[in-house]
């Protein structure tokens, strides 16, 4: 993530010298030896309620997120790939059949995350240090409305009710609970820790856990109450990305420090695991038959895969060239991984099949949490696209 709350000056970068020069360049970044300390308590943990059941198998959160099973409100939604320009003012639009940029507008400065509403019908831009939301129309692919002003609005979630938005206020250290249509305020949850940006619930929605990048930590939400329900400190690691598995039992959460993914129990909110994938750790992602995790891995170049059902990664793709994979989603049909290379100026399309890269597309200005829309599912938890 980028240093915040910079001048407009140093995050407006020229455009046109970024397209000329084409993706290129590779991150670098210092890898922390640190290892991981001991979980910190937790509150008591509410009774889950029964989680969905995938046909013919065992418990699956994911099992309306399957290739191809898209909402009935969504069959004629144009695909398109939505690029937020974290160092600039505006969104890159992306027409994936002939991978190439076919729209660009303003939207405010400092754009991180397009995330898709909870009922499908606005793709939201959260434009950090504008101060405010910017709603999209997904048939159009253009802005509808005026934006609509918060502050601090660098990330956004939906519980899974449909009833509250989470405007994630991460310079203010707040978790901003508003009405999920209107916006307006109900109540403002401090977190002790700082650096708080990414998330994802529990198989029941009782739960929230977001990652603190900037001490080391995760912090658990109750959502009924809207209260802090605990804190768990991990030593020397930099939390980014937070996705249940399928079954509902384990979350991963991606260290960049440390270069890979930390196993949790959302239950007892206790560490159980660690897998090595590559330095940077920092998005993740379900595959469509709900069996892999993509890790996207920004400081070494590559996407690791992990197969849930043995914890194990099973295969490292390697961007030709170097490069700093950073986040998106999967592709409707699941046969691609789109992902911003947030400090090589482009969007990475890979292949599921085989790991290839299928191509690379020039977009200015740090690309950052790029959503890709539409996607399966009955509703959305937010981010750049976590259905359910």
């Amino acid at each position: 993530m980028p240093a915040r709350h910079r001048s407009t000056a140093a995050v407006v970068v020229s455009a046109l010298a970024l397209l000329l020069g084409g993706c290129g360049g590779s991150a670098t970044s210092a890898r922390s030896t640190s290892k991981p300390g001991a979980p910190a308590g937790h509150a008591t943990t509410t009774t889950a309620t029964t989680a969905p059941v995938a046909p013919g198998g065992p418990v699956d959160i994911y099992s309306h997120d399957m290739a191809g099973d898209l909402a009935p409100q969504l069959l004629n939604v144009p695909p398109r790939v939505y690029v937020p320009e974290s160092a600039g003012r505006g969104i890159d639009v992306i027409d994936p059949s002939t991978m190439k940029v076919i729209d660009r507008y303003d939207t405010g400065l400092d754009p991180q995350h397009i995330v898709p509403s909870w009922d499908l019908s606005t793709l939201y831009v959260t434009n950090d240090l504008g101060n405010s939301l910017t709603p999209i129309d997904p048939m159009t692919g253009k802005p509808k409305g005026p934006n609509i002003k918060l502050p601090d609005p660098y990330n956004l979630y939906f519980t899974t009710d449909g009833r509250y938005a989470i405007v994630v206020e991460e310079a203010r250290r707040i978790l901003a609970f508003r009405d999920a249509h209107t916006f307006a305020l109900v109540k403002d949850v401090p977190v002790a820790c700082r650096g708080v940006d990414h998330a994802d619930f529990s198989a029941d929605g009782r739960s929230a856990f977001f990652s603190c990048e900037f001490s080391g930590q995760m912090v658990k939400v109750d959502i009924p109450s809207m209260t802090v329900d605990g804190y768990l400190d991990i030593a020397g690691s930099s939390m980014q990305d937070v996705k249940l598995d399928s079954a509902g039992t384990t979350l991963y959460s991606a260290d960049m420090k440390r270069g890979g993914v930390y196993l949790i129990d959302p239950k007892s909110f206790t560490v159980k695991g660690f897998i090595p994938t590559g330095r940077d750790a920092h998005g993740l992602y379900i595959s469509r038959n709900t069996k892999d995790l993509y890790v996207t891995n920004r400081g070494s170049g590559t996407v690791s895969v992990i197969d849930l059902a043995s914890q194990k990664v099973v295969q490292t793709w390697t961007i030709p060239g170097g490069g700093s994979p950073d986040m998106g989603n999967v592709s409707a049909d699941g046969t691609v991984l789109w992902v911003s290379g947030r400090y090589n100026a482009c969007v990475y399309a890979i292949s599921t099949v085989d790991g290839h890269l299928i191509a690379k597309i020039p977009v200015p200005n740090e690309p950052h949490g790029l959503a890709v829309w539409p996607q399966p599912g009955r509703y959305s938890l937010g981010h750049t696209g976590i259905m359910r």
